[in-house]
This record gives C-alpha cells, structure tokens and sequence, in this order.
C-alpha cells in the first residue's frame, strides 16, 4: 500500500503537466538559442562581410577623392552611406538571432506564463532547499558541463594555434597570412559553435530527464485526479440510475398516449402510436420482463387495447427503439392490428385485452434495432 500511494513511478497526467508549466517545470535549456546564433553569425558573416567589402573599398576611394574638394555636404553623404552598410549588417545579423531564439523557443515546447514561479513561497526561503540545488545533482550537472565545455574549448583553440605556428616567422606575404588566419578563425568559432550545439542537446535531453522525475505521479494520486476530473464511479452509476428511471417513468407515462400494446403475452410489449399525418406508426414505450408488465399496467388504467400477437410482438419489440418508427417490413402486419383498434373505437370499445385479428403466423425478416436505416419515404400504416 505504500509503495503504490508514495512512490511516484506514474506518468504525469494532462492536467499535471499544464499545473507543472505554470510552476515553470518545462524542460528547458537557455544554451540551444545562444550557441544556435553564434552558429548563424558564422555562417552569415564571411557571405556580409564578402559583400560589404567591395562597399568599403568603394567608401574609401570616394573619400581619398573627397579630401581634394572637401565639403560638409560630400563629408555627410559618405557619413551616411557608412552608416547605412553598417545598419545593414547589424539589420540582417540580428534578425538571424530573433529567428533562431523565437525558434529554439518553440522547439522547446514554446512560450509560457510560470505565474506560480514568479509567486513568493516559503519553500523558496528554505534554507535546507536552497542547499539542495546548491549541492544536489543539478549543481553537479552544471558543474561537469562547465567543465567539458572549457576542456572542448581549449582543445579546439590550441589545435587552431597550432596550425598557424608555421605562418610565425615564415615569408608568406601579409595579405595571405590575414587570409589564412581569419578562416582558421572562423572554422574556430564555427566548431566551437557545433560543439556548443551538442552540449545544448546534452543539456536539453537531462533537464527533461530531471522534469521528468519531478512530475511524475503515484498511483494515488492519478486515481484521485480521475475522480475529480472524470467523476467518483459510484456518483456516476447513482446519477446514471437516476437518468434511466426518469426515463423510464417518461416512457410509461406515453403509454397513455398509444393506439394499441402488443404483447407476447408476458415477457414482451410494445405500445405504438399512429397519426396519419405524420406517417408509419411510431413506438412510445417497449419492454421486456417487469417493464413489460407496468406497461400492461399502464395500458389498462389508461384503457388502451392490449393486443396478444407473440410473433408481432417479438418482432417489433427485436426491431424498434422507443420514439422509432416500425420497419417498412411490418407494416401490413400493424396495419391489420391497427384497423382492428381503430374499428373497436369508433363503436365506442376501448381497452381490453384481445388476440390479434391477423391470420398469418409468418412475418417478414426484419434487421436488429441499429442496424437499420429510416425509410426516406414512410408509407402510411392505414394503405
């Protein structure tokens, strides 16, 4: 019993997971958006800079050539379009990084509101907690990934270093050298970059481990959200009962409302109603068993002729739902039973108990109750 009411080992639940976002528990790196746009800003800036630099050279042979007629106008122009390649680069590389952060965000499970975490609690004051995320394994995380991303670091400076020692003293001509040395510098922030990726990968994947572990739920606690959610069982199968009685009791009320009640002649009953405007006859209550009984009951307080027809009875009693209206297949029979009421009713008879006037002993077969369709075009029960 403990182990099942302690022990969270259970997956947490929809509504546990919308409480755990507002508390702020979503699985979460800040890294992902951080080394993504350092990544973007290597790939962006040898094409800008590429770009921009036949702009520079232009910018400068203008202003060598301003120098022999200065003037505040010319000196404004060249101001303004060194502003305007500047703007540009900054405008292209810092929409790159808009884009990669509001990305990263949304693969991480999108924007959220913590308005629990931003609430003052006690618990936040505790020292003995304050302690354990100082000391506990998220600390111990943080610290070993500080660590391998000094050690990758260091590894991949050391071997861009190295490859530039034999450029140290040699007689490569300076424009070759900046070449040299600012695509090793770039492939070094590149790869750095790639680096930074996997460790935000790495990081990613622990701190939804660590969610993980903190939202689960145990067994009690899922039964008890159920039953707040979905409803205590017992409470359900009362209200249930409850609902089926008072359909019951709606039913037998409209048997006092039938033409005629087939039966068979104990077990089954079928009240059915017949307007001839509106078509086939419809059934108003049905039953087997008890139910079958107060609907006889009904009908005879009410004095609505009960007619004995076993095959009928079964029949329409297989094939109907109340509010239904019978199969095409059993119109003639009904018909027939119909007529037979209707006559008794116009010489002034009402009620009783009677055998049906129908000769035939075989009926047509008819489908289960659900599994036929309604007729499109109802013929009349009285042709």
């Amino acid at each position: 019993m403990a182990s099942e009411g302690g022990e969270k080992t259970e997956k947490p639940t929809e509504r546990k997971r919308k409480e755990s976002r507002k508390e702020g528990q979503v699985p979460r790196t800040q890294e992902l958006g951080g080394w993504g746009s350092l990544m973007l800003v290597v790939l962006l800036l040898p094409m800008l800079l590429e770009r921009e630099s036949e702009a520079l050279i232009d910018l400068f042979t203008q202003s060598t050539r301003a120098i022999a007629e200065p003037s505040v106008a010319t000196a404004l122009q060249l101001l303004g379009d060194g502003l305007m390649h500047v703007l540009i680069v900054l405008l292209v590389l810092g929409s790159g990084v808009l884009v990669v952060g509001v990305a990263s965000a949304l693969a991480q499970g999108g924007f959220y509101w913590a308005t629990k975490a931003v609430k003052p609690t006690f618990s936040k004051l505790n020292p003995i907690t304050g302690a354990k995320r100082v000391f506990g394994p998220q600390a111990l995380w943080e610290g070993v990934k500080m660590l391998i991303k000094s050690t990758v670091v260091g590894v991949l400076v050391w071997v861009a270093i190295k490859a530039l020692m034999p450029l140290i003293g040699g007689l490569v001509p300076i424009s070759a050298m900046l070449h040299i040395v600012g695509d090793n510098a770039f492939s070094l922030i590149r790869n750095v970059a790639i680096a930074g990726l996997v460790m935000a990968g790495a990081d990613y994947l622990m701190a939804r481990r660590r969610i993980g572990k903190q939202t689960r739920m145990s067994k009690e606690e899922v039964k008890q959200e159920h039953k707040q959610t979905e409803g205590d069982p017992l409470l359900k199968g009362a209200i249930r009962s409850r609902q089926i009685a008072a359909s019951r009791n709606r039913m037998l009320a409209d048997v006092t409302n039938a033409d005629v009640v087939m039966v068979n002649p104990t077990h089954v009953a079928v009240a059915l109603r017949y307007d001839s405007e509106r078509g086939a006859p419809k059934v108003v209550a049905r039953g087997a068993g008890a139910i079958a009984a107060r609907i006889r009951e009904e009908a005879d307080k009410a004095r609505v002729p009960i007619v004995r027809d076993i095959p009928l009875a079964r029949a329409l009693h297989r094939s109907t739902q109340v509010g239904q209206e019978i199969p095409a297949e059993l119109f003639a029979a009904v018909a027939q039973v119909l007529a037979f009421v209707i006559n008794r009713r116009t010489h002034g008879q009402f009620g009783g108990e009677h055998r049906s006037p129908r000769k035939e002993s075989e009926l047509p077969a008819v489908p289960i109750a659900g599994r036929r369709r309604k007729p499109s075009t109802t013929p009349s029960a009285g042709r």
